[in-house]
């Protein structure tokens, strides 16, 4: 027995040895990461089969263990050294070869999933670079003017920052390369590959840099070419303002001194035709990168500046001759302009007083204050009128004034500003007077308005079957305010007629007549609703005085019923019940007849009363129905109990009598006559 233990133990040992070392021979065979992705996938999943037999390594260490301890428990001091070596020895096996299980395929797995996320990300940068390609491929477009150019550039250096960003994620992917080039060796990471796409990467970035490059010099040359324009167009405004200010109106330089500055000014308008020519040449440059429409819209900017310039050229010369002739009359000129200012000057202190008068003040105001606002504006129309003889002689003067050669320009807008201030002071207190008439026709117009939309409310109040008196005392309030506001209208009849005029002033006091009547009738009836309210106000008192008592009978008797509902355990007791039920139907009945007579169904008119009549009624009606079947019950309980006591007294004599016929068929003695007795029975 001991020497089967041993070789069972042995037997064990081995099996598990050679399996653990075919184990170890595929993982052998496996352990290589190099080559092409189908393999490496290849070896992934048979070392994930190698991964799943270590279940069974355990079990058949297991299987050793028990052997093992049943062989120790069995032999001798002497084998057991060699017995717990052999087991060292296979623990150490089963040892190395798990732990080479895990490591093999770690090791393998991690490269897979290397490798997957680089040919990923592999994916995402040729993606990148067939769109970028795509993006930078077509020629540039040639752009409208300068702010498109710039968003032009702007576009491209956000494609180059973009390319350069994408720098840091390249040398990221080859580093991913190298290293798994390195533990790979697939032809699919090696240096070639590599360079590849460092090549496609560095032409995006040359073909990008290039672009920012050619639209940074289109841009610059146009932005030249604009800072150009803008400065030759400040130059002319200058000169423009220089020449406006020489001839203008409102310089007070002589004559003489005018037509000195007029010949420098003129000097230098012949220098800024040489400016014109260079922008003309620069225009010709700038047009080449320039689209169709943007070339002929500089174009037509420069035709601009050619004719603004030749305008001016044309403009210095007239002026140069006209000045010459207004050196003689501008003594004359003077006087009379000093005349126009000074009336000017006073127009408009007179129309600012009115101005000033006019302030109609800020907030909500009252129907008073509306109406000294009116007679205000009315005020300042008639002052106004008075002022429109100064506004024509300024126009006389001012035509005057047109006769001379000078300019007139600075007195003609002084004219032209004391007339605008005049027609906006008229058109103000116009529109203010018009205003206010509108806001006090609305005041004048809100009580009736306010009527009209209140009458339908009071009419659909009368019409209603069943109002309630809080709604028609509240409807008595409002129309006494009525006839306080319409009493008001009736008593401001000037005040009308200045406002509304006679006519319609009239027929609006007639609305306000006809609508006092109709409040007054309105009153009347509200006022006859409001008594009839009350009286049955009080009716409804007293109809539920005269119905509550009836109401306590009635539940009283339905409480006496219910009591009467339990069943009696004999005859007499049924028929107590019995009598005490025609007691409470009789009592019933006088209450009925007492409380619901046809003259006081008659006096009931209000629906309050009818529904209560009717509901006590349907109450009543029930209990009659309930009483009378309780009655008929109890009778025929009664009966029916009578009936089984007549049956049940029959039966008793029946017995009775047939027990003593039994008894006299026995003899004093004790002798039967069987045969007589029988038959009998």
């Amino acid at each position: 027995m001991t020497q089967q233990l041993q070789d069972e133990f042995d037997s064990s040992v081995e099996n598990a040895e050679a399996w653990m070392k075919a184990i170890q021979e595929r993982l052998r065979i496996n352990d290589n990461t190099k080559g092409p992705r189908s393999a490496l996938e290849a070896r992934l999943r048979e070392t994930e089969k190698i991964r799943a037999l270590e279940p069974e390594g355990s079990l058949k260490m297991d299987l050793i263990l028990a052997k093992a301890d049943a062989a120790l428990r069995s032999i001798g001091e002497d084998k057991k050294h060699e017995v717990l070596s052999k087991l060292k020895d296979i623990k150490a096996l089963w040892e190395e070869t798990a732990i080479y299980i895990t490591h093999c395929h770690s090791r393998i797995e991690w490269v897979w999933l290397h490798w997957s996320e680089y040919l990923k990300a592999q994916d995402e940068f040729y993606t990148w670079i067939h769109n970028m390609r795509v993006t930078l491929e077509p020629d540039i477009e040639l752009q409208l003017g300068l702010k498109e150019k710039q968003w032009q550039l702007s576009h491209a250096q956000v494609l180059l920052n973009d390319v350069l960003n994408q720098s840091v994620l390249l040398e990221r992917l080859l580093e991913e390369a190298a290293s798994l080039f390195n533990r790979i060796s697939d032809p699919s990471v090696d240096e070639d590959v590599q360079k590849k796409m460092r090549v496609e990467y560095e032409g995006i970035r040359e073909e990008a840099q290039n672009r920012v490059k050619l639209l940074e010099k289109i841009t610059k040359e146009h932005e030249r070419y604009s800072t150009n324009v803008n400065q030759f167009q400040s130059w002319l405004n200058g000169v423009t303002e220089r020449l406006t200010y020489c001839i203008g109106e409102a310089t007070k330089s002589s004559a003489e001194d005018k037509l000195k500055a007029l010949k420098e000014i003129a000097k230098n308008i012949r220098s800024g035709g040489k400016k014109w020519k260079h922008l003309e040449n620069q225009c010709a440059e700038v047009i080449q990168n320039t689209s169709p429409l943007g070339a002929e819209k500089m174009k037509d900017e420069l035709e601009e500046l050619r004719k603004a310039l030749e305008k001016l050229k044309l403009l210095s010369s007239e002026e140069e001759e006209r000045l010459l002739k207004i050196q003689q009359s501008e003594s004359a000129y003077k006087f009379q302009a000093r005349q126009l200012e000074a009336d000017v000057q006073e127009l408009k202190k007179d129309l600012q007083r009115l101005e000033n008068y006019l302030d109609p003040g800020e907030g909500e105001k009252t129907e008073d204050e509306f109406v000294a606002l009116w007679r205000k504006c009315n005020a300042t129309r008639a002052a106004l009128a008075a002022e429109e003889a100064k506004v024509e002689r300024l126009k006389a003067q001012l035509k005057e004034l047109l006769r001379f050669s000078q300019d007139v320009q600075p007195h003609a807008e002084s004219v032209v500003s004391a007339i605008q201030q005049y027609q906006s002071v008229r058109g103000e207190s116009s529109k203010m007077s018009t205003d206010t008439e509108t806001q006090l026709r609305r005041l004048f117009q809100n009580p009736l308005q306010d009527f009209e939309q209140w009458k339908p409310s009071v009419q659909m109040l009368l019409e209603t079957p069943e109002p309630v008196l809080a709604h028609i005392e509240a409807a008595l309030a409002e129309s006494s305010q009525f006839k306080e506001k319409l009493m008001i209208l009736q008593l401001k009849k000037d005040l009308l007629n200045n406002i509304l005029g006679e006519e319609e002033a009239k027929s609006f006091l007639q609305e306000v007549a006809e609508a006092s009547k109709e409040r007054e009738i309105l009153h009347k009836n509200l006022l006859q609703s409001k008594s009839k309210l009350q009286n049955l106000i009080s009716q409804h008192e007293d109809f539920d005085a005269a119905f509550a008592p009836l109401q306590k009978k009635l539940s009283a008797i339905k409480a006496k019923l219910d009591l009467e509902k339990e069943p009696q355990p004999d005859l007499l007791g049924k028929k107590t019940q019995l009598q005490r039920l025609q007691v409470h139907y009789s009592n019933y009945c006088n209450c009925i007849i007492t409380h619901f007579d046809l003259r006081h169904f008659v006096a009931c008119k209000h629906s309050y009363e009818r529904t209560f009549q009717s509901s006590l009624r349907r109450r009543a009606y029930k209990i009659t129905l309930v009483m009378q079947m309780m009655i008929q019950q109890s009778e025929e309980h009664v009966q029916k109990h009578w009936a089984y006591n007549d049956k049940l007294a029959d039966l008793q004599q029946w017995i009775t009598a047939t027990r003593e016929r039994i008894d006299s068929y026995q003899g004093a003695d004790g002798e039967q006559n069987t045969e007589s007795r029988v038959a009998d029975l």
